[in-house]
């Protein structure tokens, strides 16, 4: 029983993600989950952990928030392959949007920089802070430093 639990929390969660416009913190998870039953943090930091692991959420450190992964939507399918081992992230500090992207060269490059000092890469995130092509058209400023 728990583990369907857990499964529908799961499924909730991917689904608040995928319609959220802007990265969602845990608590922002857990305010738009408490109508389905859930009522404590650890439930939505337990999903979340389980959904990062299969590579369908992602951690936007900076922010302390989650975003879906959409990655899978254009380039593979997270059921038949592992999570992409680099990914890197635009965040717009003016509207809050968050775009994924996964450039084989630049990562490429940055395990060849890292690899000249012996470094073993297991993973890694590149998020880059700066202004959407709507807000810079707009003329919308940024709202973080």
């Amino acid at each position: 029983m728990a583990s369907r639990k857990g499964t529908q929390h799961a499924t909730n969660i991917m689904e608040a993600l995928t319609e959220a416009a802007r990265p969602l913190s845990a608590y922002d998870l857990l305010d738009r989950l408490r109508p389905t039953g859930v009522a404590a943090p650890l439930t939505v930091y337990r999903a979340l952990d389980k959904l990062m692991a299969s590579g369908r959420v992602h951690r936007i450190e900076s922010l302390n928030a989650f975003v879906a992964c959409r990655h899978g939507e254009h380039h593979h399918d997270h059921a038949d392959t592992p999570p992409p081992r680099a990914v890197g992230f635009a965040i717009c500090d003016g509207c809050g949007t968050v775009e994924e992207f996964s450039d084989a060269d630049l990562f490429a490059h940055l395990n060849g920089c890292l690899a000249a000092k012996g470094f073993v890469p297991r993973s890694s995130a590149i998020e880059v802070h700066g202004r959407c092509a709507g807000c810079v058209r707009g003329g919308v400023a940024e709202t973080q430093p």
